[in-house]
């Protein structure tokens, strides 16, 4: 199987397909990582068409075909999978005060990808819904959350008041949509701090921050000793593509969790049974209150937004069902006598 990225390292890759690796290869298929370029469109795929041809199956993480390649894909590739958990189709807002657009290209790219793929994987509903207009065969696998990585019980360390916000930069767009509110509960919390784990940070002098460079190795650590987690988003087309990973680590953690009722967060919560929904300002403001002004709350929806994360979202629940879905997909490539095989060495 070879696996086509543009980046090995994203947290798609790292939390949806690296993990299935090892689980393919103790059941005999080699498996090989090409980290793509970006653009040369047409010529990418024509200069590994070795590697391509001698794959059972091509899976192409949230990489879109360009025009003309999904007809080489097709005389190349044996089997095709497509692996997304973000709008593909829409372009991605940028400032504060943007939205999802629209986009002929992206959506021709899209379109054309999961026409092209055997098997299209989906992070949510909403993004399944968009590939069923072209994909022959659509699935819906989660993001899921390596459990064991985080603690059972709440560390001795815990401060119930610390609300946690981790992401990318181009994601504190969502963020700062609440600092109005967090401003005003600083003043009336004076222990109240916001956590920030991420590579860049709002410079807010009215709202106490926790600085936080985010490292693989310690952003588990970084959660788990807050008290509240914290997943504001605006309700546009790119919003809804999201897969409310970040809500589930917060659930893995154990803390409380607060997060706009937009696209698979509504999935995720259960309002005021493993985390709060807040939409509107004030109702953002009543929520939060309530979890600052009573830590056994945020203990109890902590440790039902864990039980969530257990029976749904776990890795070894959801990566089994995801390798099983890839050898369904590429087994009939196979030979009889063959245990899989692939002509390069991972790049």
């Amino acid at each position: 199987m070879l696996f086509c990225t543009y980046d090995p390292e994203a947290p798609s890759f790292r939390h949806r397909l690296a993990p299935l690796i090892p689980l393919l290869e103790a059941r005999h298929w080699r498996c090989a990582v090409w980290q793509v370029p970006r653009g040369r469109y047409g010529l990418r795929f024509l200069e590994e068409r070795s590697s391509v041809a001698a794959a059972d199956l091509v899976l192409l993480a949230k990489l879109r075909l360009g025009m003309g390649e999904g007809l080489l894909m097709r005389r190349l590739a044996r089997r095709v999978v497509f692996d997304f958990d973000d709008a593909l189709f829409l372009s991605q807002p940028k400032a504060d005060d943007d939205v999802a657009k629209q986009s002929w290209l992206r959506r021709r790219k899209f379109d054309l990808t999961c026409r092209t793929s055997d098997l299209v994987i989906a992070g949510n509903d909403y993004l399944a819904a968009a590939a069923g207009r072209w994909g022959r065969r659509v699935e819906v696998l989660p993001t899921p959350v390596d459990l064991a990585a985080y603690p059972r019980q709440a560390p001795a360390d815990r401060r119930t008041r610390t609300l946690v916000w981790i992401g990318r930069p181009e994601n504190l767009r969502y963020l700062r949509t609440l600092r109005p509110i967090l401003a005003d509960l600083a003043g009336r919390f004076p222990d109240m701090r916001l956590r920030i784990i991420c590579s860049r940070f709002p410079d807010w002098d009215d709202v106490p921050i926790e600085r936080i460079e985010w490292s693989e190795s310690s952003e588990v650590r970084h959660l788990a000793s807050c008290g509240i987690g914290i997943m504001p988003l605006t309700d546009d087309g790119w919003a809804r593509g999201k897969c409310a990973f970040k809500l589930l680590q917060y659930m893995a953690a154990g803390l409380a969790s607060v997060a706009s009722p937009v696209g698979m967060n509504r999935e995720v919560v259960v309002d005021g049974t493993n985390g709060l929904l807040a939409g509107e300002p004030d109702e953002w403001r009543g929520a939060l209150e309530q979890l600052l002004s009573a830590p056994e709350r945020c203990l109890a929806l902590g440790r039902a937004g864990r039980e969530l994360v257990a029976e749904r979202y776990d890795r070894r629940l959801v990566a089994p069902r995801a390798a099983a879905l890839l050898e369904s997909v590429a087994a009939p490539t196979r030979g009889a006598e063959t245990t899989g095989h692939l002509g390069a060495a991972s790049y």
